[in-house]
This record gives C-alpha cells, structure tokens and sequence, in this order.
C-alpha cells in the first residue's frame, strides 16, 4: 500500500486550516508507518486527494483511467464557503456545483466530522457517496504548557502580568466571525485582545476589510504566526474566543481545548452535539451573548472550565486519525480486489 498525498497550491493554503490538515495527514500516515508520497509522478495505489481545483480534478479524472483508487477528502462544503469572501453568497451555487463534480470521483470521501458528512450526504450527486467522518486531528503530545515560553510570549508581545489576553485564530474572512470580534474589542478596553492569523483583505469583504484596519489601543492583528506562536498564545491567554458562524471542524478550538484554556465559541450547529454549554466550555449566539460571557468568565462570575474540555481534544489525537484513515485505505483497496 502506498499513498499518494495530494493537495494543489499548497505553498498558497499552507497558512490556512487545510494547510495544516494536510501536514496532519503526513504525521498520521507516519506514525501509522503507511508510506506515501507527495509526488504525483510517484507510483502509488491509493490517491488521497485534498483539493477541488483544476489540476486536482485532472489529476483524479487521470487516478480514474488508472485504475487507481480515490478518497477525496471534502474539506469544504458551500455552507462553509458562503460567507467567506466577497462574492461569496452570489457564488456558491457554483461553488456547489464543481465540488459535487470533483468529490463523485472519490471512491469515498472522508470530512473532518458528522455534522460536514450530514451536509455533504444532503447533496444530490452525493447521496449514495460511502463517507467517513474523521478529525483533521492534533498531536496532543505538541500541546504542552510551559511556564518559560509563556512568559517568552507575554514580553514578545507586550502585555503586562495583570493584562486579561483573548485570543482569536482565522483567516479575514467574515466567517471566522472577526468583525464580532473587534466590535468587542471596542466595547471591552479593559482587556486584551490579539487575533492571529491573515489572508489577502484584496479577498475579503467591506466588513472585514473595515475590522481590520482599525486602529485600538487594546487590540493586535499579529498576522501569520507559527504553530508555536499558537500554542505559546493558547498557553498564555485568559479566554480563547472563536466567533466562527460556520466551520466543517475548526482545528483552533480542539487546540485550546488541548491547552486546557478558558474557551467561548459561538453556539452553532457543528458544535451541538459536540461541547455542553456551561460544561466543556461557554458558547454565545450574538454580540450581547458574547459580551456578557466575557466579563463574566474575565472576572470570574461564572464557574472556570480550564480542562473540563480536554477529552475532546484527546479523542481527535493524530495517532487515532492514523489508524481510522488506515482503515479507509484498507476498505478501498479491499474493494478493489473484490
């Protein structure tokens, strides 16, 4: 068995949530001892393809005459894709359309969760698709407190032992919810507030475009950083905040919950069955909701939930996802020799 690991543009979507699945996938086909190559002029027997661009759709249409097997892994969704950048509501439809064009060449798919599978199992064309739901996954041994790099964080980025610090992690894009985001940073001077994470705002909508050019004494946009900046920052922090009004997993949110941090997320349907509200962690539903959670959680109104979340991230632990996308492989090979 080996596999070919494919995703186009990946230096362009290395920054991104996709980007990382991808470098995910490398660690769990590793750690399963699977070999696989990124190459696709490599020989191969099973092409796990990541992207729906052209030369993605080509290169699966070629697998195809091959003979080979395919698992297109559906990142994305239309629901997901709407609101991120300009033009986005007035093209999904399209959107739509070329991902059902680019997952039916998939001998299976596999999403990151049951919620992206019970949309994707919604689309005509994909009804009778085989899908697997399994998490893009973190490795848990990466995200460990440490005291010397926490206190590295605080000086790098300026703040005082008694600053109260929110973390927030995405793209500029309205989905990952920035512009609630800095709306709080407005009514909240007394605390802190750092988002990390960029995208070009040429992309992005007005909203978005307006939320990050403002200008606060008590907010940083820190741009792109490295995954040690990230978990430094989730180390560090007294609330990690994720306004996202849509995701397919959300990568950010297992990490806090990794770090045991003080997490609020927007209450949102992919988070329904997954986190109890006032149990794992806080969720809110709108700006008012928001606010209100925060000053409560920051000043400690509320019960603290440091941890009580950290099964979940344990559950999504890259060695589990090795040996689930093992299986898959296994699956579809097995369906070959039938």
């Amino acid at each position: 068995m080996k596999v070919l690991l494919y995703a186009e543009g990946l230096k362009k979507i290395g920054k991104s949530g996709l980007g990382k699945a991808i470098k995910h996938q490398q660690e769990a086909l590793s750690f399963e001892k699977i070999p696989y190559t990124l190459n696709p002029n490599d020989d191969y027997d099973i092409l796990h393809i990541n992207t729906y661009f052209l030369k993605s759709y080509f290169l699966a249409k070629k697998a195809k005459r091959m003979g080979k097997k395919i698992v297109y892994h559906a990142h994305s969704t239309e629901e997901d894709y709407r609101d991120g950048f300009i033009l986005g509501h007035t093209t999904s439809k399209i959107f739509k359309w070329w991902l059902i064009k680019c997952y039916k060449l998939g001998d299976v798919l596999v999403t990151p969760t049951p919620y992206s599978k019970k949309i994707l199992e919604g689309y005509k064309g994909l009804e009778d698709k085989k899908i697997y739901d399994i998490s893009n996954g973190i490795n848990i041994d990466f995200w460990q407190k440490d005291e010397k790099r926490r206190e590295a964080f605080r000086k790098k980025y300026g703040f005082s032992k008694q600053d109260k610090v929110i973390v927030g992690i995405g793209l500029y894009i309205r989905r990952k919810g920035i512009v609630d985001f800095v709306e709080l940073a407005k009514r909240f001077p007394q605390y802190k507030f750092i988002w990390f994470g960029e995208s070009p705002l040429i992309a992005a909508t007005k909203d978005v475009k307006k939320a990050v050019r403002t200008k606060l004494d008590n907010l940083t946009f820190a741009g792109y950083v490295e995954k040690e900046t990230i978990r430094d920052a989730l180390d560090f922090c007294s609330l990690y905040f994720m306004p996202t009004l849509e995701e397919t997993e959300g990568i950010p949110v297992i990490e806090a919950c990794a770090m045991k941090c003080e997490i609020l997320i927007r209450d949102i349907p992919i988070f329904s069955s997954w986190f109890v509200d006032g149990k794992d962690l806080y969720k809110g539903k709108n700006l008012e909701d928001f606010g209100k959670k925060i000053e409560e959680i920051l000043e400690g109104k509320i019960p603290a939930l440091k941890g009580k979340a950290y099964e979940k991230a344990l559950e999504r632990d890259i060695h589990a996802v090795g040996k689930k996308l093992h299986e898959v492989y296994k699956d579809v090979l097995e369906e070959m020799t039938k």
